[in-house]
């Protein structure tokens, strides 16, 4: 692999690109996104030059698309006719099967594996970004592909592959449905205004996902709507079962199951 197309330099793309850099990659990384973002991404090194989206794929052997999660559908409704032959594309979409039903429609000259790094940080644009963004983290991929496991792995992050929508119900658990419940916490405590007198670490930890922006959030909803919904179905039945054990010595055994589940995530992530 001699060169790298990033479609959207912004935390994720320029954090992999420096990944990259870091774990060795001698060939050439070029940069797509807009003409603020690739002149921090310019000057911080992230990239080595910036072109226009048909020119660096044309050139590219590897084409990284992390833009969100429209703008992957709008690339992949025309990087097709650009990309040489068999030339390997994916994505750092937060859900996967719209995507990937997307990319099997419209990618024919290229290669499309679906891909989504867990990691990130509360911070976003190219300035934010991190050569160990993804070190230790899991790294979703839809398929097998040798050259790419291989530079996952070499970036430090965990490599998982699940089909898509094997991905998508699983990350509306543990990635969507967190910040649906955030969101609903935070404004049943903004209801009640003197409760922030009072506020703790607690009611601090459980509301920052609260402050994510919706522009990126949006897109989630609205490609993976279904599990998200299920996920939240589930969890409503959870706290309509913990709400009579409220005053029941059961709640103890509730709490010892929960601490369970929860040092069991704390290992893998």
């Amino acid at each position: 692999m001699n060169s790298v197309a990033i479609v959207g330099v912004g935390l994720i793309g320029g954090s992999f690109g420096l990944a990259l850099r870091k774990a060795g990659f001698a060939g050439r990384i070029i940069g797509v996104s807009s003409a603020a973002t690739i002149e921090k991404a310019l000057r911080g090194g992230v990239i080595d030059a910036a072109l226009p989206l048909a020119e660096a794929s044309a050139g590219a052997d590897l084409l990284y698309l992390a833009q969100p999660i429209q703008q992957i559908l709008e690339t992949l409704d025309v990087v097709d006719a650009h990309v040489r032959p068999g030339v390997l594309i994916t994505d750092a979409g937060s859900t996967k099967a719209m995507i990937c039903e997307h990319a099997a429609a419209r990618i024919r000259r290229g290669q499309f594996i679906g891909g989504h790094p867990m990691a990130g940080k509360e911070s976003r644009g190219v300035e934010q970004a991190d050569a160990d963004l993804f070190r230790g983290r899991p790294y979703v991929l839809t398929s097998r592909e040798p050259q790419l496991e291989s530079w996952i792995e070499r970036i430090g992050a965990r490599l998982v592959v699940l089909d898509a929508a094997e991905h998508d119900r699983l990350v509306a658990l543990v990635s969507h449905l967190p910040q649906v419940l955030s969101t609903a916490l935070a404004a049943t405590i903004g209801e009640q205004p003197e409760a922030a007198q009072v506020a703790g670490p607690a009611a601090a930890d459980f509301t920052r996902l609260a402050v994510s922006p919706y522009d990126i959030w949006r897109d989630i909803f609205a490609t993976n709507a279904a599990p998200i919904d299920a996920a939240l179905g589930a969890f409503i039945v959870r706290l309509e079962h913990l709400r009579p054990q409220l005053r029941s010595a059961e709640m103890e055994h509730a709490f010892e199951k929960a601490a369970a589940a929860a040092r069991g995530l704390r290992k893998t992530s």
